[in-house]
């Protein structure tokens, strides 16, 4: 952990100070939990209230706040500010540095650059080539000519099955899988007999893979996860389909085979993509959505069906009056009835015939 002034971590952020710059700021935390030393951030404007409670030396905010009872770090995008202060203060996770472990299963033909660190029962089949930088932590099974490129970081019981290709500077979280067999079946006579998986895997450069996550080898074609996307926790994706640049997936997600997504795209918790379809550039998908068609670029979508976000608010926002509704209409429904409907209880009297006395 370093110490610095207010006013050097502006000048590091490309930010300036309004306040006293000469603030001593030692770590970083919420404006809830901060105490003097640290320096904290304000992003959602529904807690700009606690500007004027917080405890922190300092606040990194977007423009001036006068009523703040603290300095501010003024930067254009203060949660982006945030990050590069905790990285300048903190630093990432550090690594040991082991070198290959004489517990390590490392084969022959395996080629690993000499300042990588395999650690304690790792297996590295044949032909894997690991470049320079790497971690592999214990447990992991690195499969036969498996590519994985430079500074890259492999965490506990990560499974990689062979021929995947794991590009720079890429972290795979513990006990996920990339590669395995994807689930394609053709079920004739009511038995399901496997497919042959013959794609692979990529991984592109600066990927983030959560823990527990399944990554389908394709079928023909490869399943990729391009550069810079990051999946969270428990995300499944099909065989054969492509994610594209700097996506967010949270956690729980399930995309199904052969789907294209392109980049910058975001997808809330627990969503379920299906399969052959096409979501665009820039698309939100939030929590839950269940996407069953193709989406166009810069959408907002949620519910499930999902649905544009204005049409799926006002639709289901109506739901808990629903019942209600369904009274009032049936009320209305007898209303008419009674008023087209001839009166039973006052039969017109029958017209005079010949002949009567």
């Amino acid at each position: 952990m370093q110490e610095r002034t207010l006013g050097e971590l502006a000048k590091y952020v490309g930010g300036h100070v309004y306040g006293d710059p000469n603030v001593i700021i030692k770590s970083a935390a919420t404006l809830r939990r901060a105490n003097e030393g640290d320096i904290s951030f304000l992003t959602n404007r529904k807690y700009a209230k606690q500007l004027r409670s917080t405890k922190a030396s300092a606040v990194i905010v977007g423009k001036e706040a006068p009523t703040a009872g603290v300095p501010l770090l003024i930067a254009e995008d203060p949660y982006y500010a945030f990050m590069q202060v905790m990285v300048l203060l903190h630093g990432h996770r550090k690594h040991k540095k082991t070198g290959i472990s004489s517990r390590a299963s490392i084969s022959d033909t395996a080629k690993i650059s000499a300042d990588c660190h395999i650690h304690d029962f790792v297996v590295v089949e044949d032909d894997a080539r690991i470049k320079g930088g790497c971690v592999i932590y214990p447990g992991a099974y690195i499969g036969q000519g498996v590519q994985i490129g430079s500074d890259s970081v492999v965490y506990p019981n990560v499974v990689i099955y062979g021929g995947c290709k794991i590009g720079n500077r890429v972290i795979i979280n513990a006990n996920s899988t990339i590669g395995e067999d994807g689930f394609g079946y053709a079920t004739h006579e009511g038995v399901h007999h496997k497919i042959p998986q013959r794609g692979s895997v990529v991984i592109e450069d600066d990927v983030e893979i959560g823990t527990c996550c399944g990554i389908e080898r394709g079928t023909l074609s490869d399943t990729v996860i391009a550069q810079g996307s990051k999946l969270g926790d428990s995300v499944t994706v099909g065989h054969g389909t492509r994610i594209g640049p700097h996506c967010l997936l949270v956690a729980q997600v399930g995309i199904a085979g052969s789907t294209t997504m392109g980049h910058h795209c975001v997808v809330g918790g627990q969503c379920g993509i299906v399969g052959h379809i096409n979501i665009g550039n820039n698309v939100t998908i939030a929590a839950q959505a269940g996407v069953i068609n193709n989406v166009p670029d810069n959408k907002v979508i949620l519910g499930a069906p999902a649905v544009e976000a204005n049409m799926g608010r006002r639709a289901y926002s109506m739901i808990q009056y629903l019942p209600e509704m369904r009274q009032s209409i049936r009320e209305l429904q007898n209303q008419i009835k009674q008023i087209t409907l001839p009166d039973e209880s006052d039969p017109e009297e029958p017209a005079e015939q010949p002949g009567d006395a």
